[in-house]
């Protein structure tokens, strides 16, 4: 029994420092891993961030450039043709600013979700005073009718809202940027 009892805790002298060889190894290799990972992401990150960046900056460009094409003042010289009615200019006004819309849709990826609600509530303010414009003069009223009543409308707002979302995307690039 004295023999077996010897060779036990000979065997237990043998087996604790090769667990705690084990157990610092696998430590070790672990922190090794995990760094290494570590350095992976960020290295994956900033190569994302590189392809990412010049990607977001052009989206917001877009969506700058659709609220200046909505803008009143740029979007009636560019859509009202010499005798169009009124009502042809309201369609071919609002028309122009949903396919210009959906040709942006895609923009709303790379920009923030304020920045997005922003751009579609001045679209849809816009097409708002178009609308409402229209109301206010007669079925019988010419294009050139038409056109000066949404920019007389539009002069007594103290601000459009084309520009006040091109305000906001400006404040956003600046600070993410």
């Amino acid at each position: 029994m004295e023999i077996t009892m010897n060779l036990f805790i000979k065997g237990l002298m043998m087996l604790i420092p090769a667990i705690i060889v084990f157990l610092t190894a696998y430590y070790l290799v672990k922190s090794f891993l995990d760094n290494d990972a570590r350095k992976r992401l960020t290295e994956i990150r900033i190569a994302n961030q590189s392809l990412i960046t010049p990607t977001r900056l052009q989206s917001y460009e877009r969506l700058a450039l659709f609220l200046e094409r909505i803008s009143p003042n740029s979007l009636i010289p560019r859509v009202n043709k010499q005798g169009m009615s009124a009502r042809l200019l309201q369609t071919e006004l609002i028309k122009s600013i949903r396919t210009e819309f959906e040709h942006n849709l895609s923009q709303q990826i790379y920009v923030s979700g304020h920045a997005w609600e922003m751009v579609k509530t001045a679209k849809e303010e816009i097409i708002k005073l178009i609308n409402i414009s229209a109301t206010k003069i007669p079925d019988t009223a010419s294009s050139m009718d038409l056109s000066q009543m949404i920019i007389n409308i539009a002069a007594q707002v103290p601000k459009l809202p084309t520009d006040v979302a091109l305000e906001y995307i400006k404040r956003e690039v600046g600070q993410n940027f």
